[in-house]
């Protein structure tokens, strides 16, 4: 990638926000003992905080798995949880309503509450989340034809929802409950008089919390006063058209910028030709978003790839530009509690889903299994919960030379936000499709406190790809770093307290400390009248009062914070009221932080975790699909399941079974498979099924009985097929012309180990 040079690179720190106030909301109505609102930012138990929140739908998770995955949420630096309450999953047969078993939201939010978890929960009526007719069962759809507005047919029907809602869940709500936040509607940008109405009907029902929001994005005209506005930002998006390059709306969220409209998301619901009016945020909120992407669903005719670097990249640029809250979605994957309960072309929607798979690509996918972008959000959410507070008062500043247009991919992305006595330096050069391109011979200057900081000392390259928030003149335990090159992390409370700093790849960590300060490393003093240049794996004490931990990329996405401990761990480490649990399919090599090191933890597991190679036998060789199955709205169609029979090719999957096992253990088929469209029936019924996009497909058959017969159909594709690829899987058909095949698959079972008694 090519680079420019830069040279000095200057920002005069300045506050261009709108004088802070106290909203009505949380205020003089719905206050709650712990969380409440101003214009500028949210507060938790009386102090300035950065909520991070992430979706999951409880209604897509087997019951069993609710607590460990709260608490793996928790573990990975959530305050709060959100989630859609599915009308279709509770009432599809009116009258016919259903809160038990895995639908059990009072149960939920029971769980929510031992945990220690807040919960934003969206009520809908419309939701989305991909679900058929966006949430709505078929008997309302039939019954109000003029539903999402004040139409009294319509307005009946979503009373007797809320009512029912509030039945379940109005006792977490009020001052002292879990419940924080309460959506209404999604995505509706031209009814603010049924937004309101709705809020209205909602209170009535008994339903309260101190925050109550809508999505602002796509131009949204929101009700004043009644919702907090929050916005989206995704990397990449299935619901572009077919053929479509990458839309602008995705390369904007690779920018600093002030504006936090997103046009394109929910574009697809629009009728053509619709203008939309990117609007100002509301002055009597503070910027925030409810949708980062935290993964990408696959859509039959457009199936992007969500990487880590992408996520952490577009949620460290949102917090450069000031965001107050951020919210991901999805957090946790899951899948549909029935069939034909997704969006399709045959609900009138423009693309076609899994019937089942909602896996999302999430932070955590659909069995609960950790993917690779968690330990980059886990890096990023640390540094949000020790420096939150601080962020909240500090507002953000663009260069004069910020990049205007999305497509100039040369000019270097930075900002900062600083309250004009310290701040973050915040880089980005990093976006997916399009590389950015690193610059040379870079410096930066910024004015805090009276002087003009210099950071680095001496020039430096910025590579390509580069996501990083350097400290300047940041005070830590009584020690102030006048500058680093390295990204602030976490603060693990010990005796002396532990700073871990983030090295890059290419840039040396290098940490300018203030005059005067005594730095030892290796147990000798160094001078601190020069930056100190220090090697990732090595820490050092400041002023005797400060340890900071320097780590490299890959031991930084591994690392847990969990309250005062810090884990190394590739596996999944979450901690219950009994201490520690690790959850692994291999003996865990997790270590623990001391103070001045780590050291292994001895962990054990009563039952017998292990992979295990499965028998696949073939039944049938797949045949010639054609280019497309159908179409609707220029978009290719799924295959029915007459069209899969067809051309699948069909494999019986020999699962051997388990001589042991034991509460919590867990076990999934991970498969490696090659094709178009693969669905896993039982006994000749469809029970799981997937778009192919070149990942593992990892299914949860914990409780699936040991003797149902399973078969795997694969539909080929080809060059000839309609559909957008990422492109290394796209690489993939090119190179063979054909792919129909199943290259093995590992039956994989995960126990919880704990620490063993001394």
């Amino acid at each position: 990638m090519a680079t420019t040079t830069s040279g000095l690179r200057a920002i005069q720190p300045r506050d261009s926000r709108p004088p802070q106030f106290d909203p009505a909301m949380s205020n003089q109505t719905d206050s709650h003992s712990r969380v409440r609102l101003t214009s500028r930012w949210i507060e938790i138990d009386g102090q300035p905080a950065l909520p991070v929140t992430g979706e999951l739908h409880f209604s897509r998770i087997p019951r069993v798995r609710w607590e460990e995955t709260l608490r793996l949420m928790v573990a990975s630096g959530l305050t709060s949880v959100s989630t859609y309450v599915f009308w279709i999953h509770h009432e599809p047969v009116r009258g016919e309503v259903s809160f038990e078993g895995d639908l059990d939201i009072a149960a939920f939010l029971e769980t929510a509450e031992r945990v220690g978890v807040d919960v934003i929960v969206r009520i809908g009526p419309w939701c989305h989340g991909e679900v058929r007719n966006g949430g709505h069962p078929d008997w309302v759809v039939e019954a109000a034809p003029h539903a999402r507005t004040n139409d009294p047919a319509y307005l009946e029907l979503a009373r007797g929802w809320y009512e029912q809602v509030a039945a379940q869940i109005a006792r977490f709500c009020g001052p002292d409950g879990r419940v924080i936040g309460i959506q209404i509607e999604n995505e509706l940008y031209d009814q603010p008089e049924h937004i309101a109405t709705l809020k209205a009907l909602a209170r009535e029902a008994g339903l309260f919390a101190p925050l109550w929001t809508a999505t602002g994005w796509g131009g949204a005209e929101l009700p004043p006063h009644d919702v907090f506005p929050l916005y989206s930002g995704y990397a990449d998006g299935f619901w572009a058209g077919q053929g479509s390059t990458w839309d602008d709306s995705f390369r904007d969220h690779f920018r600093f910028t002030h504006n936090w409209d997103d046009p394109g998301v929910g574009g697809d619901f629009r009728e053509e030709g619709v203008e939309i009016v990117v609007r100002d945020v509301d002055p009597e909120f503070p910027p925030a978003t409810c949708e980062l992407g935290g993964g990408m669903a696959t859509a039959y005719h457009r199936r992007p790839i969500a990487r880590g670097r992408d996520i952490a990249a577009l949620a460290n640029v949102k917090i450069g530009n000031g965001s107050a809250w951020q919210g991901f979605y999805m957090y946790v994957g899951g899948t549909n509690p029935a069939d034909h309960l997704q969006e399709s072309h045959s609900t009138g929607y423009p693309n076609d889903l899994p019937r089942f798979d909602y896996d999302f690509q999430a932070v955590f996918g659909a069995t609960g299994h950790p993917a690779p972008s968690l330990g980059q959000l886990r890096d990023h959410n640390a540094f949000l919960a020790s420096f939150g507070s601080r962020l909240m008062q500090m507002y953000s500043t663009l260069p004069d030379d910020a990049p205007v247009d999305v497509h100039d991919l040369m000019s270097l992305r930075w900002a900062v936000r600083s309250d004009a006595e310290s701040g973050f330096l915040f880089i980005n050069t990093h976006e997916p499709h399009e590389p950015l391109a690193g610059s040379s011979d870079v410096q930066f200057r910024i004015s805090l406190g009276g002087d003009d900081v210099i950071v680095p000392d001496r020039p430096i390259d910025i590579p390509s790809g580069l996501v990083a928030r350097w400290p300047l003149h940041l005070d830590v335990a009584g020690v102030r770093i006048d500058w680093a090159t390295a990204s602030v992390a976490g603060l693990v409370e010990h005796e002396i307290p532990t700073l871990v700093l983030r090295a890059h790849d290419g840039v040396a960590a290098r940490i300018r400390f203030a005059a005067g300060t005594s730095v030892q490393i290796a147990g000798e003093t160094v001078s601190a009248d020069e930056p100190v240049e220090v090697d990732p794996g090595t820490s050092l004490v400041a002023g005797g009062a400060l340890r900071v931990l320097i780590v490299d990329e890959r031991q930084a996405d591994r690392l847990w914070y969990l309250g005062d401990e810090l884990i190394d761990s590739v596996d999944a480490v979450w901690r219950e009221p009994e201490g520690l649990v690790v959850r692994a399919v291999d003996n865990p090599t997790a270590t623990r932080w001391t103070g001045s090191g780590f050291e292994p933890l001895d962990l054990q597991t009563s039952s017998d975790p292990g992979s295990t190679a499965v028998q696949v036998q073939v039944e049938r060789n797949g045949g010639t699909p054609p280019a497309r199955y159908g179409e609707f709205m220029g978009r290719s169609s799924a295959p029915t399941d007459a069209q899969i029979d067809e051309v699948a090719a069909v494999w019986r999957v020999v699962v051997p079974e388990r001589t042991t096992a034991s509460d919590g253990d867990q076990v999934e088929l991970a498969i490696d498979w090659e094709g178009d469209v693969a669905q896993l029936r039982a006994d000749g019924v469809v029970i799981r099924d997937r778009f192919w996009d070149g990942l593992t497909w990892r299914i949860d058959i914990t409780a699936l009985p040991p003797d149902v017969e399973l078969t795997l159909h694969v539909v080929p594709i080809t060059t000839e097929s309609r559909i957008d690829l990422d492109e290394a899987a796209r690489a993939r058909v090119q190179a063979e012309g054909r792919l129909c095949a199943v290259r093995g698959i590992e039956r994989a079972v995960s126990t919880r180990w704990t620490p063993s008694a001394r």
